[in-house]
């Protein structure tokens, strides 16, 4: 639902900000409303980083910079005439005086005098591609379209004022921040620390930062001072890599590097996303006889805050998920057993697991989780003396088959070869906590 909401203030924002006074912006308020009745936060994808569709063009100087290394100049300085003019002739000055131009830019992609394409670099007083961003193609600044200079004051000045009022105006209870390797760092610092000013430090934030290199994760999460968390890339790309080898993967190896790892309470752990998809630019999709293995770690496991992304739940296109059911019976099972410290069961490169202890607040919790991506597997897994004698079945149909808890607390439990299996006590949460 929260990415629904997205897509809706997505398009509203495409059809001009004039829409907020129509019946659009009524359902759309309404619909938040209805959200927070149930205790479901709403976030907004914020898309800071560019801005495209300008009104007119203007002319102004740049010079070309080499695609693969943005530090380094392939021309010399001449005029171009580029979309950057932005007056927004519905909207007026409603919400905001404010009117973008060349200078509020650092670099465009098109130069309409010509129809060339290419990486322009806006020349004028102070203007150069911002540090705190990635060191990818020597300077990540540049991305697409008309790139927003977050060193210039003004700029930031009428972002944190957009960030305040868009925060008020929809009752937000956090962002998701994209692109956010292409943005100065110190812009994100001080929009979230602006933000939380006015809608309260519970104000959630979490930034898409697409690397797999955990040390560049550690050194940006240090530089925001911790203000923003990220989602776990690193965790992807290995769930995509052992979806790709199959029983050549060793499992044990699936945590390493992951941002999960390290920064446990920073880390979104997620298996697909729009990004990851067949066909976009940085497709690398989870083969789908791994999806059900992938969400059975990241919504099960204590540390992490897991996603689920639309395209495994519902479709991609007019192609229905094969996973909603799985999906359900893990949410359900999050919800009812994942509770409690955990004990890992890393020990064999084809078969893995974890035990959740359950807790004295959530009868009846705790789970036992095992994954295989070669042969059948079994381990024999201790749940806590206290367990002596109960009963536990598994819930995904990998299993048909109970076991009984040893006086010692521990039991054998299987995994079929390729599968998932999720273990709990049977019969094990009280009518009255359901």
């Amino acid at each position: 639902m929260v990415y629904m909401i997205c897509m809706i203030w997505a398009n509203l924002i495409k059809k001009g900000l004039s829409v907020l006074n129509t019946e659009l912006k009524k359902q759309l308020l309404e619909a938040i409303e209805e959200l927070h009745k149930y205790q479901i936060s709403v976030y907004l994808d914020a898309v800071m980083n560019h801005k495209a569709g300008a009104d007119y063009t203007e002319k102004f100087m740049v010079k070309e910079v080499d695609p693969n290394d943005r530090s380094k100049t392939i021309s010399d300085i001449y005029e171009i005439e580029g979309w950057t003019g932005f007056d927004f002739p519905g909207r007026g000055d409603k919400y905001s005086d404010f009117k973008w131009h060349w200078y509020h830019f650092s670099g465009t992609d098109f130069n309409q005098a010509n129809g060339k394409n290419g990486i322009y670099q806006i020349q004028g007083e102070g203007k150069s591609w911002s540090d705190g961003v990635s060191g990818e193609n020597g300077n990540y600044d540049y991305l697409m379209f008309a790139d927003i200079d977050f060193d210039n004051p003004d700029v930031v000045q009428e972002m944190i004022k957009w960030g305040v009022w868009v925060s008020k105006e929809l009752g937000l209870n956090g962002m998701r921040l994209d692109a956010i390797k292409h943005i100065n760092d110190d812009f994100i610092a001080k929009f979230l620390h602006d933000v939380r000013q006015v809608m309260g430090e519970e104000f959630y934030a979490v930034g898409e930062y697409w690397k797999r290199d955990i040390k560049t994760l550690n050194e940006y999460l240090a530089s925001v001072k911790y203000k923003v968390d990220l989602f776990d890339v690193p965790l992807h790309y290995n769930m995509y890599q052992a979806s790709l080898q199959g029983k050549s993967y060793d499992l044990r190896n699936l945590f390493t590097d992951a941002l999960v790892t390290h920064h446990p309470e920073q880390a979104v752990t997620f298996v697909d996303n729009h990004d990851s998809q067949w066909g976009s630019s940085l497709e690398s999709q989870v083969k789908s006889w791994f999806k059900p293995l992938a969400y059975g770690l990241i919504l099960l496991q204590k540390n992490g805050c897991p996603c689920v992304f639309y395209g495994n739940y519902y479709s991609i296109g007019d192609q229905k998920s094969p996973h909603r059911g799985l999906i359900d019976t893990l949410l359900d099972a999050r919800r009812k057993y994942a509770y409690g410290e955990q004990d890992n069961y890393f020990d064999h490169a084809n078969t893995i697991g974890f035990v959740r202890r359950g807790d004295e607040f959530h009868p009846g919790s705790g789970v036992v989780v095992l994954i295989s991506n070669g042969e059948d597997g079994f381990k024999d897994m201790y749940v806590g003396e206290s367990r002596k004698g109960q009963v536990w079945h598994e819930i995904t149909g990998n299993i048909d088959k109970e076991i009984a808890i040893a006086d010692n607390g521990k039991a054998m439990f299987h995994v079929h070869g390729g599968k998932l299996a999720v273990w709990v006590q049977k019969d094990g949460i009280p009518e009255e906590a359901e």
